[in-house]
């Protein structure tokens, strides 16, 4: 649908911390507003290449579900995972941490994979009619959150 997007945030913490927070996907839900959080599936338990995770997701009142198969992931500097709705392509989530002499940069990717017809359908569903800047909103929120996280992990002012 051509309705990607990217924000970058400095965060005053270690590549590695924010890796660990961004690929334990349970654990989302602790920074994102919208994904809830879930599990991972088929016996495996973090994060590492083709391993899969059921994800909760809620908007105001409506909740669904999504499953996510793991298609970046090189701890320390990026991770990214593609979401399925059956077998529609939904999204494509990607983080890109770089480090500074700071702690890093964490840039948060989102690229709208859902066709014109399930866009329509998913905005009945999810309530959200501008998932575009929607979207916005819940990146920054969560990279609020994340940098938190992040900074709390490791003592950080």
């Amino acid at each position: 649908m051509g309705a990607d997007l990217s924000v970058t945030r400095t965060i005053a913490a270690p590549p590695q911390v924010v890796w660990d927070l961004v690929s334990d996907l349970p654990r989302m839900g602790e920074w994102s507003p919208e994904a809830t959080g879930g599990r991972w599936k088929d016996g495996t338990s973090r994060a590492c290449k083709g391993a899969r995770f059921a994800g909760r997701n809620r908007s105001g009142w409506r909740r669904w579900s999504t499953l996510s198969t793991v298609t970046g992931c090189d701890p320390g500097s990026a991770f990214e995972f593609e979401v399925t709705s059956g077998p529609v392509k939904v999204a494509r989530w990607r983080y890109d941490i770089v480090a500074t002499d700071e702690g890093c940069t964490v840039t948060e990717s989102w690229e709208d994979r859902r066709p014109g017809w399930f866009a329509t359908a998913t905005s009945l569903i999810t309530g959200v009619s501008d998932r575009r800047a929607h979207t916005e909103w819940n990146i920054n929120t969560t990279l609020d959150a994340l940098a938190r996280a992040a900074e709390t992990a490791v003592g950080a002012d």
